[in-house]
């Protein structure tokens, strides 16, 4: 292969963001990044292939559990049976997330035999059990993953992580406690802003965790 053929291949990739030229460096291969709006009501999996990049995922476990804390986020009692899921997401072949949801057992008792490894649980959700969240909140902090969790996500020891809480709703009813870990390096937060907005700082306490 001529060096004419080599660098018009890689410029094409330069230009569509594939590549990296960098002095001293030669050419870098570029990881994708990606960018979420704050403030709608969102799909990991949807949001990642909106960016043209396949989302697929890892089952680590699925099935029935007691939780009594994440039963009191659900505001269930404390004997109540759980739905539980556990995935990595991938972005293509590299990991993004590790996601970790429950829903009560009386709704998700049906996606028990849902294959996860290519699908939205709110789909799967809206499909199988006739209810799809409409409505919620997250919390968003910064963590340091511990070691378990670098390696899973194949992420450096001086990477950080976001760590988003959800409480999903369906109307009035909780339906989801949602906790996913996502690498800090490859995803940001977007939101929009005026000044007639009434957003203002709250101070929280252990008894808010």
């Amino acid at each position: 292969m001529s060096r004419h053929t080599v660098r018009e291949a890689v410029g094409r990739l330069q230009a569509d963001g594939l590549v990296t030229r960098v002095r001293g460096r030669g050419t870098v291969v570029e990881t994708p990044e990606f960018e979420q709006r704050l403030g709608t009501l969102y799909s990991l999996f949807s949001s990642i292939e909106a960016q043209g990049v396949e989302q697929r995922s890892e089952v680590v476990s699925v099935g029935l559990a007691f939780n009594e804390d994440v039963a009191a986020q659900l505001g269930l009692s404390a004997d109540t049976e759980l739905f539980r899921l556990e995935r990595i997401r991938f972005a293509d072949d590299a990991p993004l997330a590790i996601d970790t949801a429950w829903l009560p057992a009386a709704l998700g008792r049906p996606l028990l035999d849902t294959d996860f490894s290519h699908t939205a649980l709110y789909d799967e959700l809206e499909q199988r059990c006739g209810c799809r969240p409409d409505r919620g909140w997250e919390r968003i902090a910064p963590v340091i993953p511990s070691a378990e969790e670098r390696a899973l996500l194949a992420s450096g020891p001086d990477d950080a992580a976001f760590q988003v809480e959800r409480l999903g709703q369906h109307g009035d009813e909780i339906v989801e406690w949602r906790v996913t870990l996502i690498r800090g390096d490859r995803y940001r937060f977007f939101a929009d802003w005026s000044a007639s907005g009434s957003g203002g700082l709250r101070l929280t306490s252990e008894e808010d965790e």
